[in-house]
């Protein structure tokens, strides 16, 4: 992509570089931990027994850019999905003792950061087989290109949307999220994809997120 970016990287507690770890990697890094208290919440379920111990990298991203990174029809993506797989994916793993096996790496993203990881997961079925999606943006191009997928049965996704997220207003235009989750459910359960499918109360906003990452994290982590 020509240019640097910036990852946030937290480390569980009795971290030892002899040991191998599960790993989250999260779109919109500084959303996750500054909104999300990824961290935090990661910190408490390890501490309470809860979740094996796992590192989390959250990868940032500039907000003028991020549909044009994050939706297939964007400029960037391309450099940017090719960039997340190929070049934030080895340097991670050259200097912490991570995982390697796609199941051991989750992808999470809110909105149009749920999309992208599916997306990632299609185009790099080797190493992601494990997705976090928080009210997913999945616009009419995802949905033709998942439809295009004649086996998903490797995929295994959590989803969660809020009940009142039926207008919202996106850079793109007004969409109905529900609407468009469930859609992307029945086209993932067609292709043989492992769903676990939630519709709560909630609206388009970390304030609904950051309460359902904990079972979002554990649906993958639990000890």
């Amino acid at each position: 992509m020509n240019e640097s970016r910036n990852l946030r990287v937290y480390l569980p507690p009795g971290y030892h570089e002899v040991v191998s770890y599960p790993v989250v990697y999260c779109q919109d890094g500084e959303e996750f931990f500054n909104f999300g208290r990824i961290a935090t919440i990661a910190n408490q379920l390890i501490l309470d027994d809860l979740a094996e111990p796992f590192i989390v990298v959250g990868v940032e991203v500039d907000t003028s850019v991020r549909t044009e990174e994050y939706a297939p029809f964007g400029s960037r993506f391309e450099a940017y999905t090719r960039c997340f797989a190929e070049e934030i994916i080895p340097f991670i793993e050259q200097k912490y003792p991570v995982r390697q096996d796609p199941r051991q790496r989750v992808l999470a993203g809110d909105s149009l950061g749920g999309c992208v990881s599916l997306h990632l997961a299609m185009n790099y079925p080797e190493m992601f087989h494990r997705i976090i999606s928080l009210s997913g943006a999945y616009y009419t191009d995802t949905q033709e290109i998942v439809a295009e997928n004649d086996d998903l049965s490797w995929l295994d996704v959590y989803m969660i949307v809020g009940l009142q997220e039926t207008h919202f207003e996106s850079d793109l235009g007004v969409y109905n999220f529900v609407e468009i989750n469930r859609s992307m459910k029945e086209l993932l359960l067609d292709r043989g994809a492992t769903v676990r499918y939630t519709e709560k109360d909630g609206k388009h906003i970390w304030g609904f997120w950051q309460k359902e990452l904990p079972d979002a994290l554990l649906y993958f982590l639990r000890a």
